[in-house]
């Protein structure tokens, strides 16, 4: 694919700047399609963005720089990033399920690809604040056929105020949660570090985030490896309050190591067959 002459270098970084703003994140195959030159160039202009310290490159992509520890992406921006990785979790933690067992979905878009590896889990109780996720069990029902199923799984979503990443929290979510007891939380988070535990941008759904935690047996958080590193606004839990890790092969192999002196369970979606660091 040939370089679009018809741009200025500075008139397509500006695009690229303001398609990032408007949309919280992009990613570099959508960029070479839209401005059409080829991936060397959208990786240079990106690069050329991140000197000028107005983006921030990811895996794939790039996303804004803001106030890191309190901006908060919509679902939709970062529901196209890590896709392989977000799928491998979430099958590796639909292993974890029981059928006939009482679990628990945070909001995020890990935890919505986790749901749709539960679908056929049977006789589940599942309770959510997330709008996403509440969606994906209740449209499987819908379909024709659904409703002469055995086993399909009963959805309790909260209450509560809606977030950009469509969850629900505040005090009327906090309530409802606290007032529960589950076998399994599976939870997404936007950002984990040893420092700082486990933490969110949004101070309302950190509250609601640790009732969950409080309701819970066993606490299994899904993170792909690029959260790891990342801080939050607050807080919510630390690494002590985490039964299990599930999180993909681009975890480097040092946090690995990290990561197994707080954790006794460390699930690397992928490499099933492998000990982890936890068990050496």
């Amino acid at each position: 694919m040939s370089d679009n002459q018809n741009l200025l270098a500075e008139q397509r970084r500006a695009l690229i700047l303001d398609e990032v703003r408007r949309r919280g994140g992009v990613r570099v195959n959508e960029l070479t399609r839209k401005l059409n030159v080829s991936d060397m160039t959208v990786r240079r202009d990106l690069d050329a963005l991140a000197r000028q310290g107005v983006v921030e490159k990811v895996h794939g992509g790039a996303v804004p720089v803001v106030e890191a520890s309190s901006h908060e992406p919509g679902f939709e921006a970062k529901s196209g990033l890590e896709l392989g990785a977000k799928e491998a979790i979430a099958r590796a933690a639909a292993e974890l399920v029981t059928p006939g067992s009482a679990i628990a979905l945070s909001g995020g878009t890990t935890t919505y690809s986790l749901a749709h590896r539960l679908l056929d889990v049977p006789d589940l109780t599942v309770v959510t604040n997330s709008v996403r996720v509440a969606d994906v069990f209740h449209t499987a029902q819908r379909r024709p056929g659904a409703q002469s199923r055995d086993g399909a799984a009963t959805v309790v979503l909260t209450g509560g105020v809606r977030t950009p990443s469509d969850s629900l929290v505040g005090p009327v979510a906090d309530r409802a949660i606290g007032s529960l007891h589950f076998d399994m939380l599976f939870l997404g988070v936007h950002g984990i570090s040893v420092e700082a535990g486990l933490s969110t941008p949004n101070l309302a759904e950190a509250e609601t985030n640790r009732q969950f935690v409080r309701s819970a047996r066993r606490v299994v958080v899904i993170a792909d490896h690029t959260k790891w590193g990342t801080v939050g606004l607050s807080s919510f839990a630390s690494l002590e309050d985490v039964d299990t890790l599930v999180t993909d092969a681009g975890i480097p192999e040092v946090l690995r190591a990290e990561i197994s002196e707080y954790l006794s369970d460390l699930v690397v979606a992928g490499e099933a067959d492998s000990p982890s660091p936890a068990d050496s």
